[in-house]
């Protein structure tokens, strides 16, 4: 008795590519118009994860590729998030990965959602050689500026990796050259290139998300649970009325406020 649409659906849904080539070849000659459809939604499915599969592969291999001219067999990774909130703090992950496993779905924090983003940092913490996010705090770029925060940060994580017994031969920066360590090489993009780099820039924004929540619950009508400390138009109309809270960079607000931190 032939199988059933259903039974082969079922079957096709399961295969993998070795699997899917020998079902191809003995569902050729169905006329059914179900197992046609069927068989072509599997070559889709497998053709998508072979592609994700090449681009996460492609993630591994570009540091590879950079490390192995410098005879670097250490990497770590690195990528601030927060640059551009005017609340909250600014902060960089660092992270060193081993050559496997390959994480699945690593790529540019920005290109996930919140719920994958945590899966993978959770992932990122439990393989990871070593892993730091460091903070600079708002008050701290008041004084000091942007530029030489973020290398302070930077070099901070760097450090902080070096604590845990780590000691990286290849430093990979997300952006355009900082200059603070002889190891340094700078990747425009490089949280959608790199592996290493991605971890850092989705345990950082993790990390930090997760802190301007607890700040929310300490200064609830800025709505940092939502915003991130970033200027939403709720955000802007909160220290409008309110003023500016311990928390906010008071540089960052001049166009709409004047207001002094109380």
């Amino acid at each position: 008795m032939p199988m059933t649409v259903a039974e082969i659906t079922r079957q096709l849904r399961q295969a993998n590519a070795d699997e899917f080539a020998v079902l191809e070849r003995s569902f050729a000659a169905d006329p059914r118009k179900g197992v046609r459809r069927a068989v072509e939604t599997a070559r889709r499915r497998l053709a998508a994860e072979a592609a994700e599969q090449a681009r996460l592969d492609g993630l591994y291999d570009f540091q590879n590729e950079l490390a192995r001219p410098r005879n670097a067999t250490c990497i770590v990774g690195l990528d601030e998030v927060g640059r551009g909130p005017v609340a909250g703090p600014l902060a960089v992950g660092a992270v060193v990965l081993p050559d496997e496993p390959h994480i699945p779905k690593l790529n540019d924090s920005k290109q996930l959602t919140r719920a994958e983003r945590e899966e993978i940092a959770a992932q990122v913490r439990t393989v990871a050689h070593a892993v730091t996010v460091q903070y600079v705090e708002p008050a701290d770029i008041d004084a000091d500026g942007m530029t030489a925060c973020l290398k302070r940060a930077f070099r901070a994580a760097i450090a902080a990796i070096e604590d845990q017994g780590v000691r990286p031969d290849l430093v990979l920066i997300d952006g355009n050259p900082l200059h603070i360590d002889p190891r340094e090489v700078t990747i425009v993009k490089g949280d959608a290139k790199c592996a290493s780099i991605s971890a850092a820039s989705i345990v950082a924004k993790v990390d930090r998300d997760a802190l301007m929540c607890r700040l929310a619950h300490e200064y609830p009508e800025y709505g940092f649970e939502k915003n991130k400390g970033y200027g939403s138009a709720e955000h802007i109309a909160a220290i409008r009325a309110h003023g500016l809270s311990p928390v906010h960079r008071a540089s960052f607000c001049h166009a709409f406020t004047q207001e002094s931190l109380f």
